[in-house]
């Protein structure tokens, strides 16, 4: 989350400025986007989502796992990856199911990796020295144009359709569409004109300007500069990203309030086993404290759900984290904590269905 959070931080500087051009936007109003969708005031509305689809045959078990079996509700699917084939499949199968596509244009681990579904020479900036998408965001920023990764993002989406899939919703494998104003304006173009929904959190933000706290806390502790109970500032900046959802908003797409992508992050304490009971236990608590700190509005909870095998250890060592997400997601008490805590579960094909009703309003 540091980094996809970084980018953000970063691109807003300028990216207002281009939202401006694009539209006139009104200030901020105080009614989320929950409310401007239909919903009551203070409802606490949530998308449990879970990237990674098809990067992996485990990656595509302990998705179907948390979706069949626990409450997970939506996922999106990364169409250069080998098992894109093998996840397409149970989709048709299963059509209901709130599938987007992860649009990705890296591929970070050391010896499992994929190109461009374009092609190589369609999009050389891309492309790394083995012939596959370079594996840090940076790279594709110094190497890659827009074009280009307009055209990675389009072919994508081809690709997606020709097997069956139209995709609900889109979003950003490493957060690399937005590392860059003109990477973003390009992921916004494309779901406009096609009419899909992009992820993107215009709202409140509340769980984006906690993390950016508590990483400059972190920061300011490794530095010997935090006192305790310090003040930590809300960057201004991301007061910023209110002009970019209401411009999404007024091209006639859903926009979120708020995004929680932390789970990632959330490890063992150092020397507890990683056993499926402690790895659920520890999960499931930050679950449910998310939740419950959760503030009104549509929140998309992102996640990693895996059930890996001894194969998964030689693509990552994030099996244990991912596998924590799948066990929380099947673990009775967090279904429980929903239910008292009155979250309502929505999907992004729910979202576009009600910003298609409200139109204009």
């Amino acid at each position: 989350m540091k980094i996809q959070l970084c980018l953000l931080l970063v691109l807003l500087s300028t990216v207002s400025v281009w939202a401006q051009q694009k539209k006139a936007v009104k200030k901020p109003q105080d009614q989320t986007y929950a409310e401007k969708l239909g919903w009551r005031k203070g409802d606490r509305v949530v998308i449990l989502h879970i990237d990674d689809a098809g990067m992996s045959y485990d990656s595509n078990q302990g998705t179907i796992r948390a979706l069949e079996e626990g409450v997970a509700n939506s996922v999106s699917v990364m169409m250069p990856c080998p098992w894109v084939p093998g996840f397409v499949r149970y989709l048709q199968a299963h059509p209901t199911v709130d599938a987007g596509l992860h649009l990705t244009l890296t591929a970070e681990w050391r010896d499992y990796r994929w190109g461009a579904v374009a092609g190589n020479p369609a999009v050389p900036g891309l492309i790394d020295p083995q012939g596959a998408l370079w594996p840090e965001v940076q790279q594709v920023v110094a190497h890659g144009s827009p074009d280009e990764v307009e055209k990675e993002i389009r072919a994508q989406l081809q690709r997606a359709r020709a097997m069956g899939l139209n995709p609900t919703h889109l979003d950003s494998h490493m957060g690399t569409l937005f590392a860059t104003p003109e990477f973003l304006e390009r992921y916004i173009k494309v779901g406009v004109e096609e009419r899909i929904p992009v992820m993107f959190p215009g709202g409140h933000n509340s769980f984006l300007t906690a993390q950016y706290q508590e990483e400059l806390k972190q920061q300011l502790i490794s530095e010997g500069r935090y006192t305790e109970g310090q003040a930590l500032p809300i960057p201004p900046i991301l007061a910023q990203t209110h002009t970019v959802g209401q411009t999404i908003w007024q091209a006639g797409l859903p926009v979120l309030d708020d995004l929680h992508n932390m789970s990632y992050g959330w490890h063992l304490p150092e020397g507890v086993p990683a056993t499926a009971g402690n790895l659920q236990k520890m999960k499931t608590a930050r679950y449910v404290d998310a939740l419950q700190q959760m503030k009104p509005g549509v929140t998309m909870v992102i996640m990693h759900c895996t059930d890996p095998t001894e194969v998964f250890a030689e693509i990552s060592d994030s099996g244990p984290t991912r596998h924590g997400d799948l066990l929380a997601m099947l673990d009775p008490a967090l279904r429980e904590v929903i239910r008292k805590e009155k979250i309502i579960l929505t999907t992004w094909r729910e979202l576009k269905a009600r910003r298609d009703k409200v139109g204009q309003q």
